[in-house]
């Protein structure tokens, strides 16, 4: 995948010390619960050491343009956490209406609409069905709301070739590493016919050795 260069994202230097440990721990608690039990389609990876940057990977939703590609999507939480809404960015280039060239999300629930009761869980669902139902009366990225009022088609064939250029995800490395030793394995492995043929010949050779020296 294409991510957006990290030195665009603004304020995103760790709170975690200016959290209180009460906050810090329902933070904790929520984000461990989101991987032990998934959000459909949403995968949740933090630190331990600093739940403040919170990361999770979002399944582009079948029946948009961002089907087939996977996003990844980073909510940067504030020092007064919970009484302000995080700071939400894609981290994936995307080519969409309330998504800023920064990665910055526009959506009311991390603005007007934030409830300090909301919670992680409801922001990533939130941002998830921003992809299903854009909304270009908010848009950030004006190109992308005015194109999608307008030239819808021209909107969607953009969008595609966007997630297949940027959100694609590539062959992971593990599959990589797990075939290595076996080609490995079968570069230096004899075939059966092939060690048998050397045993046969071995008598064969040390007869020819004898009648020379005869």
């Amino acid at each position: 995948m294409a991510f957006i260069d990290l030195s665009l994202f603004p304020n995103q230097t760790s709170n975690v010390e200016n959290l209180p440990p009460q906050t810090i721990r329902l933070v904790a608690r929520e984000l461990a619960s989101l991987q032990t039990a998934p959000l459909e389609g949403i995968r949740v990876t933090f630190s331990e050491q600093d739940v403040t940057q919170v990361e999770a990977l979002i399944d582009g939703p079948a029946g948009t343009p961002y089907a087939g590609g996977v996003f990844r999507v980073k909510l940067s939480l504030s020092k007064d956490f919970p009484r302000s809404p995080p700071k939400g960015f894609f981290m994936t280039r995307i080519f969409h209406p309330n998504v800023a060239a920064n990665g910055e999300i526009c959506v009311n629930t991390l603005k007007k609409d934030w409830k300090a009761d909301l919670g992680i869980k409801h922001l990533l669902l939130t941002i998830k069905c921003l992809l299903i139902v854009p909304n270009p009366e908010s848009a950030l990225n004006e190109e992308a709301g005015k194109m999608l009022l307008e030239r819808y088609d021209d909107y969607c064939q953009r969008a595609k070739m966007m997630t297949e250029i940027h959100a694609q995800v590539a062959r992971s490395s593990k599959s990589a590493d797990e075939g290595e030793p076996m080609a490995k394995k079968h570069a230096t492995e004899r075939p059966a016919g092939a060690a048998a043929g050397a045993d046969k010949r071995r008598p064969k050779d040390k007869s020819k050795r004898t009648l020379k020296r005869l």
